[in-house]
């Protein structure tokens, strides 16, 4: 593979070419591999942004060092990843020490901000995991800290790069239905995956934001990119009504927990080898229990979730958030001034699955499992006419292609012109996770919640 620097620097100038705070070329060290920090050791960072990028990028990068608040998990990770470098639990000392070219920040949601900000001052550019933040206070810090710095802030959004979701684009942007009049978009969560965010700290509002942010900032974004719009204005309706204080039982922890035998959601996380030893292995020193009760009392984000949102090109938008679904999947229609678009994925009913509910999210996740599975189905009916079915290749794994082509644009073909704006850098992280956190301040005011009253983002009708 001739992965040269010059590739590395230009594919991360383009990445962000279409941000209202463009990342321009990194002034890196062309005949040097790249220095890599990571901060946040879980399961994204050991593996998307860890060991993924020593198996597929080692001859253009090297992890220079890794930090985490739990100097037991930092060990497996290092050895996970198969990076040979110093481990810290301070951060700043391993920015001083190392002095990275590159920091990825895989933390928990609430504490981004603080390695965003400190890695921008610290001279280095950064790439954080989605969402970018988790209130709106924190993103405005991280617009400021961004702008004063002469160093670079990306997004890792990886759902548009999907062939699946590109298809989509492209028929909006060929105009194939006339102008955007309003979408549905529909996500559902089965009972294995979207239980597991309320086992984790992703159940308590102030480490995760809700998912309206932690994980509707994935849809927020796709709707973003397909309307090619900002967001105006949301009102929302959210509630609490299955897990936490309304299961009919509940314990410490799966592991001890009296109610095994009864529980439909008893998970034996020392029977999941990769999880016992990331997780499990490690929570003497944190106290991080990764299989918490999904029905205790602290639990205090929404698992019911409906939103309508308004764009600046006048778009309306209908989204909701199933948690509790017996299907994973998701559905999304496109009414135009000339027809409609339907495209789904993962809906039971639509065609036949050899794949288990339980084994659904692990698949999508992987990132070695790169063949074509098989065809999906994108519907466009214009008016007066008869509907017609168009055809998609669906990978296996990584975000149904994304993550690897995410990567590849990053370090393998940075010179390829991008016609579908894929590109995403700090406004897109703000523009998507400004429409969570305004659906949950109008939750809490029962009122509609002007994006631009958050902050000193103004929404634009056409992105840029």
């Amino acid at each position: 593979m001739n992965n040269t620097r010059r590739k590395f620097i230009t594919s991360i100038g383009m990445l962000a070419a279409s941000s209202a705070f463009p990342i321009s070329t990194f002034a890196f060290n062309k005949t040097s591999k790249l220095k890599v920090a990571l901060v946040g050791t879980g399961i994204r960072g050991t593996t998307f942004w860890g060991k993924r990028l020593v198996d597929e990028y080692g001859e253009i990068l090297e992890f220079v060092g890794l930090s985490d608040i739990n100097s037991s998990r930092l060990k497996y990770a290092m050895n996970y990843i198969g990076a040979d470098c110093p481990l810290f639990t301070d951060f700043e000392e391993m920015i001083q020490k190392t002095e990275p070219d590159l920091v990825i920040v895989t933390t928990k949601d609430s504490t981004h901000h603080e390695y965003i900000i400190k890695g921008l001052e610290m001279g280095c550019d950064v790439l954080t995991e989605k969402p970018l933040t988790t209130d709106e206070s924190k993103c405005q810090e991280i617009i400021d800290a961004e702008k004063k710095s002469d160093k670079k802030l990306i997004v890792g959004f990886n759902y548009r790069w999907s062939p699946y979701a590109t298809k989509i684009k492209e028929l909006i942007s060929n105009k194939t239905i006339g102008d955007l009049v309003s979408v549905d978009f529909h996500w559902y969560l089965n009972t294995y995956h979207g239980a597991s965010y309320f086992r984790r700290w992703h159940g308590e509002m102030e480490s995760s934001g809700s998912l309206w942010v932690h994980k509707s900032t994935h849809h927020f974004d796709l709707l973003n990119w397909w309307i090619n719009s900002e967001p105006k204005e949301v009102f929302a309706y959210g509630d609490l009504e299955f897990y936490g204080k309304n299961g009919p039982q509940r314990g410490p922890n799966c592991r001890s927990c009296d109610h095994k035998s009864t529980c439909e959601f008893y998970w034996d996380i020392t029977k999941d080898e990769s999880m016992k030893k990331l997780y499990a292995d490690h929570e003497h020193e944190d106290g991080y229990i990764r299989d918490n009760c999904l029905f205790r009392n602290e639990i205090d984000i929404y698992d019911k979730m409906s939103a309508q949102v308004k764009y600046a090109d006048n778009t309306v938008v209908n989204y909701s958030l199933t948690t509790y679904s017996p299907f994973e999947g998701w559905r999304v229609s496109f009414n135009g001034t000339k027809g409609r678009i339907e495209a789904s994925e993962d809906i039971p009913y639509h065609s036949v699955s050899t794949v288990s509910e339980a084994e659904k999210h692990a698949l999508e996740m992987a990132q070695n499992n790169k063949e074509e599975e098989n065809f999906g189905s994108i519907v466009v009916h214009k008016l007066w006419e008869k509907h017609e079915v168009v055809n998609v290749p669906i990978e296996k794994g990584g975000h149904g292609g994304g993550d690897k082509r995410l990567h590849d644009k990053i370090f393998v073909n940075p010179e390829t012109t991008d016609p579908y704006g894929r590109t995403a850098g700090i406004r897109d992280g703000a523009m998507s996770v400004l429409i969570g956190i305004g659906a949950r301040r109008s939750i809490e005011s029962g009122k509609p919640i002007k994006i631009g009253d958050l902050t000193d983002l103004e929404p634009k009708k056409i992105r840029s």
